[in-house]
């Protein structure tokens, strides 16, 4: 039995169901976002990027920090 004839059988019989695939995938893009958003708040509230972003906002509105 070749590899197609596998799964269709498989799927035929119901053995194969994909019923829990998008859970699981909801599931890991949630995470790999969560981490992402922790990474980048790390880099954003660190001390050179803080500042960066102060100047750059400063210089916008015309004041000094």
């Amino acid at each position: 039995m070749g590899m197609r004839a596998g799964v269709r059988w498989l799927r035929l019989r119901g053995a194969w169901t994909d019923a829990g695939m998008a859970t699981t995938e909801f599931a890991m893009v949630t995470l790999a976002a969560a981490a992402l958003a922790a990474v980048l708040y790390k880099v954003v509230t660190g001390g050179q990027v803080s500042e960066a972003l102060r100047s750059v906002i400063g210089e916008a509105l015309g004041a000094r920090y």
